[in-house]
């Protein structure tokens, strides 16, 4: 797009050496190459080569022009001065880039312009995220009526996942994450870099957390739940599960137009019982937009607007007493409050209890 001229063009590869060979022409369905007029006939968009693409970008900088880049975060745009970070992180390399080929350019960051459009979806957006929230709900229904002892973790995650593809999901949001007993205590990001915290055998007494989500038409779905491996919680689990809830119910309440995410991130700080402060991560963070992606652009400063679909996930990790549970919610803000797309997924422990035996 070019906002010094109104003009907007579609640059496009000639060909792609990938899907040619000396007996079969490239007319795969779906490659955006130059030739394939069916781009511009949906888009109205006029298409050029990748050569013309270089001559704009000379002239462009040339002139001295800014670039507006899409840096992922809010602020100023930052050159890594880390080596590693600068050859891996795609925003950097592209940076590099740009100043390597076209160093007449100047940058800023677009993030802001990004995040304002992606956090406000429109009633189509919405009524895609319902289903994907819909499909997802059905999944762990389906998936937790299998936890019982001797079951590993895996066998969960191939029941969700095939439920998931059976009612229309075409992919994962992101790796199913879950996680019984000891492995329920620590954070995806740990989990996922290590293989043998994903197959556990589960044990009577341990809880299951599921963290999972699907992919439907291009939107995603993130939803988590705690189920006790035995069929019943004990008294000190049930405990803790229903003060997480409690805690979620309250923000969940809170939440409408008109106010900012500092006003809701206070609010979580308050509810949050004194004795459970250094075991729950909702102090600090209480969910994440979703749309496009599990962790949709926003803005920090945000004032809430009817539109925007984010999660509520109050984790409570206590290693001492090896207890953690975790309740996530879809949410999105209406006119007078907001809307929780995954209502139909039991949350309190005996609704949980009766969704394993039925």
């Amino acid at each position: 797009m070019d906002l010094n001229h109104n003009t907007t063009v579609i640059y496009t590869p000639e060909r792609d050496l990938r899907f040619e060979n000396g007996s079969r022409v490239n007319d795969f369905p779906g490659r955006p190459l130059l030739n394939d007029t069916s781009i511009s006939d949906k888009t109205g968009v006029p298409l050029a080569s990748m050569q013309d693409f270089t001559e704009f970008m000379n002239n462009a900088s040339k002139e001295k022009n800014t670039v507006l880049i899409n840096n992922n975060r809010e602020g100023d745009i930052r050159y890594a001065s880390n080596e590693y970070v600068a050859t891996y992180s795609p925003v950097q390399v592209l940076l590099r880039a740009l100043n390597n080929r076209h160093s007449g350019l100047k940058h800023k960051n677009m993030y802001e312009a990004v995040a304002n459009v992606r956090m406000i979806k429109s009633n189509s957006e919405i009524e895609i995220l319902r289903k994907a929230a819909s499909i997802t709900v059905e999944g762990i229904k389906q998936s937790a009526k299998t936890i019982k002892a001797g079951v590993d973790e895996r066998f969960l995650e191939g029941i969700l996942e095939g439920d998931f593809k059976v009612n229309g999901s075409q992919r994962l949001a992101f790796g199913s994450i879950i996680k019984s007993g000891p492995n329920s205590h620590w954070p995806w990001r740990i989990l996922a870099t290590h293989y043998n915290r994903r197959n556990r055998v589960m044990e009577n007494g341990d809880l299951v957390i599921f963290d999972v989500g699907c992919e439907y038409n291009q939107y995603v779905s993130d939803i988590g739940r705690t189920f006790p491996v035995s069929g019943t919680f004990t008294e000190r689990q049930k405990e803790i599960l229903v003060m997480e809830t409690k805690v979620a119910d309250k923000i969940i309440k809170f939440l409408k137009p008109g106010i900012t995410f500092k006003d809701v991130q206070t609010l979580t700080n308050s509810v949050i019982p004194n004795n459970a402060k250094p075991y729950m991560q909702v102090g600090l963070f209480f969910g994440h937009h979703l749309g496009l992606s599990t962790g949709d652009p926003s803005l920090s400063n945000a004032i809430l607007k009817p539109g925007m679909v984010f999660t509520v996930e109050p984790w409570y990790y206590n290693h001492n007493e090896n207890i953690s549970v975790f309740t996530e919610d879809m949410i999105v803000i209406t006119e007078d409050g907001c809307e929780v797309l995954s209502k139909d997924l039991p949350r309190t422990p005996e609704a949980l209890e009766a969704l394993m035996r039925d």
